[in-house]
């Protein structure tokens, strides 16, 4: 059976903290371990949205259980993980709502919802007259671009009116918007917790605007589980055993959400406390309540109103219909039979 290219990339200082699991032989899907089990390379983003399911899974046996034997990679972002999965390196990976965008792209198939990210807000500092998203007509607003900020900013543009044109985007990394902040050197900021948490320890009294579950559940911002365009095709068994493994990991976690936190830092051999709290800003769905929306049709709004935002954006030129790159259907089937 054909064995995958090694990953070759350097992924950055932040992932050298997270050499937590142990990587096991990067066979592809369509291969065999010695001992009958299925070999599966997953990657993952070290946070705790980005783990909890994986580490989960490893507490409880989910893999034997489902006869897989994973070999779990590290990466700093979504869109990476997603050119190794184009590559063939990867086999399934895990992205954040603003890599959506290349599953909508034709890139791979989101084969399943993660978590449900609560942590993005518009916010403004007290005294600045600005007291809703319309007031930031012709003010300067601080921007990651082409994150889960700059989604919410944009969405809340557009609930509210307003045109890109009507305000002063001003692009920044993260850590520069937490700078700019809190020196007063703009109006607003689209940003996230826990950064938010950092800027408040100078402007302790800043104003939220609009937050991401303003927008729930019309619309929200899943994190997603994604797998290679040809083992969805061609290994839909594959997936599905892996679908049956996170949707039992993510009961558990929605379960048992403190000790979610306290494995996640273990898992990646970090300090307790850096996740303590890190599901306040995350809404967990049980894989009976996602099975449900994704057969009625809310989880494709979800994606569908992201790719609407993508397109505002500029990032990709039509919104497709999420059938085309969500496997709603591989989903509902495996949680039918996931405990």
């Amino acid at each position: 059976m054909r064995q995958p290219r090694r990953l070759i990339a350097a992924f950055g200082a932040a992932v050298a903290l997270l050499l937590p699991v142990a990587a096991c032989g990067g066979s592809s899907s369509d291969s065999g371990s010695g001992d009958g089990a299925t070999e599966v390379t997953f990657g993952y983003i070290a946070d705790f949205s980005g783990v909890a399911s994986l580490a989960a899974a490893d507490k409880l046996g989910l893999w034997d259980k489902q006869g897989l034997k994973p070999s779990l990679k590290a990466f700093t972002n979504g869109p990476l993980q997603i050119q190794a999965l184009g590559a063939g390196d990867l086999d399934f990976g895990y992205i954040g709502s603003g890599a959506t965008w290349l599953p909508a792209s034709g890139k791979a198939k989101i084969i399943a919802v993660n978590m449900l990210g609560q942590a993005d807000r518009v916010i403004t500092r007290p005294g600045s007259g600005i007291t809703k998203i319309a007031d930031l007509k012709g003010k300067k607003v601080g921007v990651p671009e082409g994150t889960s900020g700059d989604m919410i900013f944009q969405l809340a543009l557009k609930e509210n009116g307003l045109a890109p044109a009507d305000v002063q985007k001003v692009t920044m990394d993260p850590s520069t918007v937490v700078t700019a902040f809190s020196s007063g050197q703009v109006d607003a900021a689209a940003i996230w917790y826990p950064l938010i948490d950092t800027i408040k320890k100078n402007v302790p009294d800043l104003v939220e605007l609009t937050k991401s579950e303003d927008f729930y559940p019309k619309l929200s911002f899943p994190s997603s589980f994604v797998a290679r365009n040809e083992l969805v095709k061609d290994h839909p068994e594959t997936v599905t055993k892996v679908l049956k493994v996170l949707q039992e990991a993510n009961d558990w976690v929605a379960a048992n959400t403190a000790e979610a936190e306290q494995l996640s830092a273990t898992f990646l051999k970090a300090p307790a406390e850096q996740f303590k709290g890190a599901s306040s800003v995350t809404k967990i769905l049980p894989s009976a309540e996602l099975a449900k929306l994704s057969a009625d049709g809310t989880v494709a709004g979800w994606y569908k109103g992201l790719a609407d935002i993508f397109v505002t954006m500029g990032k990709i030129t039509d919104s497709p219909d999420p059938a085309t790159y969500y496997t709603a259907d591989l989903y509902q089937a495996a949680a039918g039979g996931a405990k």
